[in-house]
């Protein structure tokens, strides 16, 4: 196995999956959610780093081959279970989540079963637009874990006339409830938003993959 720079930094990535859970065990939040969300968002930056690095060095490796997806699909899986969590199991994200969590289990088994031809579902624009989607929605919405934390605080001793007034611009915000709502509100359905477009990208590269594999499922295949 090639230890090399891009492979150093998938396997950071991977590392970070589990981290992103980490910061909610040891952190209070909004703390948690700021640490979560620059966690996230730098190991997504590292997943076109490394591909990049390693086709502009020409360091292409059968160990980075193996952990790229895993890190991608640890990230991803591990993030909506925090963020399904702390949101209540709302079933705007819980739905979603459920099918690109079902996706990404369904497609890894097909690589399994296929083995040596495995190499008949390579990555598709359409499964890189769905990563992006994916990792996009989940930044946002751990920003609005952030918001929704600031806001709900600052705003517990308040009456709800007052807070109506502070969000509408009609009465005094002192505390800057009105950008914290604004945030909290963009945020929130930009990841929404997101989600739902990761959620039926995932729903059709699946599909692809799928109508890949069906020639290797029939008896007798080979």
């Amino acid at each position: 196995m090639t230890l090399n720079l891009p492979n150093i930094l998938t396997i950071l990535r991977l590392a970070a999956a589990p981290g992103v859970v980490v910061m909610f065990l040891y952190f209070h939040r909004p703390w948690a959610d700021w640490f979560a969300l620059v966690l996230f968002v730098v190991a997504a930056l590292t997943d076109f780093l490394d591909g990049y690095l390693a086709r502009a060095w020409k360091q292409e490796t059968k160990l980075g081959a193996m952990l790229d997806p895993i890190a991608d699909k640890a990230m991803v899986i591990i993030a909506l279970i925090v963020i399904t969590g702390f949101s209540g199991m709302n079933p705007w994200i819980l739905l979603p989540a459920t099918v690109i969590i079902f996706r990404e289990v369904f497609v890894s088994g097909l690589r399994e079963f296929l083995g040596d031809t495995a190499g008949t579902l390579k990555v598709t624009k359409l499964a890189k637009w769905k990563t992006t989607a994916q990792m996009v929605a989940i930044a946002m919405l751990f920003a609005t874990g952030a918001f929704e934390h600031y806001f709900g605080m600052q705003s517990l001793a308040m009456t709800s006339e007052m807070v109506e007034a502070a969000i509408t611009g009609t009465g005094p915000d002192d505390l800057g409830l009105r950008w914290k709502y604004q945030g909290m509100n963009i945020s929130w359905w930009g990841g929404i938003i997101m989600l739902w477009l990761a959620g039926v990208l995932t729903l059709a590269s699946g599909w692809d993959y799928f109508q890949k594999a069906r020639p290797y499922l029939k008896d007798g295949a080979t």
